[in-house]
């Protein structure tokens, strides 16, 4: 999927993140699929995946990501965020299973292997190196790509980083990490980061979609203060979609709720405010209130611009794929029909572009 940068800054997310908001009002919610099929559509698996922390099902893991794989869902890699996350998941909470699914998966056609090599490396298993290593027999293309991950050249989830002095992420850090697993020894001493994307909250969500873990919440509640960001379009774009999205899903998941309200008396000022905000958003079902705070707060960047240098021609500078980040509303509130168009490729970008200029 294309990026596009603008005077450094990335703006693929977006529009997506307006469409998404535009849309959903309007669309039905799908009910998911009490089993996965050779025939099941990407929408149902979606669904299915949306709902698994509540029903799971591990033996239907492998052949819903191989009929994933049939439909092409793993061409973009920024638009499979909620299925690596979610795999990663499933690997990472089922340490005694993993190498029996990693053995079935290796069975998904073969440009799609990196999905696989991501997702175990995100998927925190204490021994994520070692099935690394067994695997990359089978996957021999994907030898650079796994070397560097296990050589530490490629983060894992334990790398993301928010803030550039880090103070913020340390003082969450108890609440979202993961276990450091064996050989980190020999992990450089400036290992690589991973920097707040849609595709990294996408993938925060799948993993959390498979197991209802606290440490993915943690980091998607770490992204909140990004929503104050004045000074980047994408980084105030995501944080908007991590608070939307949190109260969005909470208002209907009172478990997630209930989880939400737990780490809030112990979260930093940077966060507690604004988590407040979002808990009060779901409790009240007033997520659209968000919504027109996130419009506004885009306005005025895109109005004033850091050091005013951006105008409105900037915004049609947005080109194709850029709906990628779309799919984790959709999946998050459960309106997957909402995720298909950008999973299968951002075709209706000029339409976002639209709607969001109908909307000035």
């Amino acid at each position: 999927m294309g990026r596009v940068c603008v005077e450094g800054i990335k703006l693929r997310c977006v529009v997506a993140f307006f469409l998404a908001l535009l849309v959903m009002s309007s669309t039905a919610i799908a009910a998911a699929p009490s089993r996965i099929g050779e025939y099941s559509s990407s929408a149902e698996i979606l669904a299915w995946i949306n709902s698994y922390r509540s029903k799971p099902a591990p033996d239907d893991v492998a052949p819903a990501v191989l009929r994933l794989s049939r439909l092409g869902m793993f061409k973009d890699p920024e638009s499979a965020g909620v299925y690596v996350g979610f795999l990663a998941g499933m690997i990472g909470s089922n340490p005694d299973r993993a190498e029996k699914l990693i053995t079935k998966l290796l069975a998904m056609a073969p440009e799609d292997n990196w999905a696989l090599v991501r997702a175990i490396a995100y998927s925190g298993h204490p021994e994520w190196r070692t099935l690394l290593l067994k695997a990359m027999e089978r996957m021999p293309a994907r030898k650079v790509m796994i070397t560097r991950f296990v050589d530490g050249k490629l983060p894992t989830l334990e790398q993301i980083v928010i803030n550039k002095d880090e103070a913020l992420i340390q003082k969450v850090r108890a609440y979202f990490t993961w276990k450091k697993s064996g050989g980190d020894k020999n992990v450089d001493a400036k290992p690589a980061t991973l920097e707040p994307s849609p595709d990294l909250l996408d993938t925060l969500w799948g993993y959390y979609f498979a197991t209802g873990d606290e440490r993915p919440l943690g980091r998607i509640i770490a992204f909140l203060p990004l929503s104050k960001d004045r000074d980047s379009v994408e980084r105030l774009t995501i944080g908007s979609m991590a608070k939307y999205t949190l109260a969005s899903n909470a208002s209907r998941d009172f478990v997630l709720l209930a989880s939400l309200k737990k780490t809030n008396t112990q979260q930093p000022k940077e966060i507690a405010p604004i988590l407040t905000e979002v808990i009060e958003a779901a409790e009240t079902v007033e997520t659209g209130r968000l919504r027109k705070d996130a419009f506004a707060a885009l306005e005025e960047l895109k109005r004033k611009g850091p050091n005013s240098k951006r105008n409105v021609t900037w915004w049609g500078q947005v080109g194709q794929g850029v709906l990628a980040a779309g799919c984790i509303v959709a999946a998050a509130t459960g309106h997957v029909e909402l995720g298909l168009p950008c999973v299968v490729g951002g075709g209706l970008s000029g339409a976002a572009l639209q709607m969001w200029g109908s909307q000035q």
